[in-house]
């Protein structure tokens, strides 16, 4: 297979695998309607645990972050590592732009935490206690959420090396892209804290 077939194939069936609407779906299956009308409108996993239900939240959540998984090591087997982060990229865009939700979806953290995973553990468990220290600290969880994402590109830079550097780096960049509303309230200080909202 040629290069720009290869690039087709990882980049729609990265994008495909990243759209599965699991919060949505999860939602549908427990009764609690269409997650999109709650909240922030989202399908991820936060938006999800604004139902009461922790269960569906947490199964989301690890789902979630299995896309980002799946996407990166199935990839990494059938061509090869630079592949591999080339679907994780696309896997965190089909999260936040799911083709099942027309355009809808999350904000690609435990997406992009999933993809960070597959390539280099130890990273994403660095990123997960930045998230966790600064949202009970601040009582944020956008807070943490940036803060990770701000740290990953630069860990995996020196982790393995450039080019998982310069794709944790999109991630990261789409991560933020989708905060930007958070980002809004937060420089002005009218965020949510966690329990109050979306």
């Amino acid at each position: 297979m040629n290069d720009a077939l290869t690039a087709v194939v990882v980049v729609v069936s990265g994008y495909l695998v990243g759209s599965i609407p699991f919060g949505w779906l999860l939602a549908r299956a427990a009764g609690l309607g269409d997650i999109r009308a709650i909240g922030s409108g989202n399908i991820g996993a936060t938006n999800v645990l604004r139902t009461g239900r922790k269960d569906i939240a947490a199964l989301t959540l690890a789902l979630d972050a299995a896309k980002g998984a799946v996407a990166v090591l199935a990839t990494d087997y059938w061509a090869g590592t630079n592949w591999a982060l080339v679907a994780g990229v696309a896997a965190v865009i089909g999260h936040c732009t799911s083709v099942w939700m027309r355009g809808q979806g999350g904000k690609g953290v435990a997406t992009g935490l999933g993809v960070i995973l597959a390539i280099a553990w130890p990273v994403c468990l660095a990123c997960c206690a930045a998230w966790v220290v600064t949202a009970r600290l601040s009582r944020l969880s956008s807070a943490g959420a940036l803060v990770a994402f701000a740290l990953a590109p630069v860990l995996m830079l020196f982790w393995r090396g450039s080019a998982a550097g310069a794709a944790v780096a999109a991630v990261s960049a789409v991560v933020f892209l989708r905060h930007s509303g958070n980002i809004r309230r937060l420089l002005a200080g009218t965020e949510p804290r966690i329990g109050q909202g979306r």
